[in-house]
């Protein structure tokens, strides 16, 4: 498996970043590119590091919101064939919220409407290619997660807290185990771990690569998610994005070689 880092919060010229992250995939003659950052900057970073996107077999939602959905209309722009899979829950109604103030933070609006015919829904645990695959979380009371973040959902005229489940992992089989994609790891990294480890019990997990949304966390919850993510004896971590400058040190203290940086540009072969 190789991924190649198109979008991130960290890039050196010529290539430029932004607040979002978008990954290029290539496993077992399979191309696929996980989410689409905030932007069209993703494509310009792809022609610059020889990505063609519109080789892309198919692409994956991680989530819905905007700093990975928003360049979703430059994608289908540039590839005619690709499904785009979804989670179900996936909806134009993700906003920040902190007391009256609200931001909407979702999907750009109208988009799933205009591109219907290239998005596919998914909902349970979903195989969309051989040893690739999407998990939704199955974690109790996310919704408690959503509001400390200050995370809501609009239904129905009323502000409910986000529980992401229109949040899933990108899951690949490979020689090492199972690699896991989670780009904001909303419902936290060391859930998601559990998470994969219950759905497929007989494989070993390798390796977890995404933002781990640290970058308001206070330095001993992040300390705190460092001990845990040893316990779930992952081999190796690669963040960045929403994880932030300071927790991505903390977490490199306590988890050494085992964490590695994301950036703009960077290739992850496994």
């Amino acid at each position: 498996m190789k991924a190649t880092i198109l979008i991130d919060n960290i890039a050196t010229s010529p290539l430029k970043d932004e607040w979002g992250l978008c990954v290029f995939i290539e496993h077992e003659g399979k191309k696929i590119l996980l989410d689409t950052g905030a932007s069209a900057l993703f494509r310009a970073n792809a022609k610059k590091l020889g990505v063609d996107l519109s080789d892309v077999d198919f692409a994956v939602l991680s989530h819905a919101h905007y700093d990975h959905a928003d360049g979703m209309e430059e994608f289908f722009n540039h590839n005619n064939k690709a499904r785009f899979y979804l989670k179900e829950e996936c909806k134009e109604n993700c906003y920040g919220r902190k007391l009256i103030f609200s931001k909407y933070i979702g999907i750009k609006k109208g988009t799933l409407q205009k591109f219907s015919h290239r998005i596919e829904y998914v909902k349970n645990d979903t195989e969309i290619a051989k040893g690739i695959y999407l998990v939704p979380h199955k974690t109790d009371n996310l919704e408690e997660v959503g509001k400390k973040a200050g995370m809501y959902k609009r239904i129905n005229k009323k502000w409910v807290p986000d529980n992401f489940d229109h949040e899933q992992s990108l899951v690949i089989d490979t020689e090492k185990g199972l690699v896991i994609f989670n780009s904001c790891c909303h419902g936290g990294a060391d859930n998601i771990i559990k998470e994969i480890a219950a759905t497929f019990p007989q494989k070993k997990i390798y390796a977890l690569i995404g933002g781990f949304h640290l970058f308001e966390s206070a330095d001993s919850e992040v300390v705190a998610l460092a001990e845990r993510i040893k316990a779930t004896g992952v081999e190796q971590i690669y963040t960045g994005h929403c994880t932030g400058k300071k927790a991505y040190q903390i977490l490199k203290d306590s988890l050494k070689e085992k964490c590695s940086q994301l950036s703009v540009g960077l290739v992850i072969e496994l």
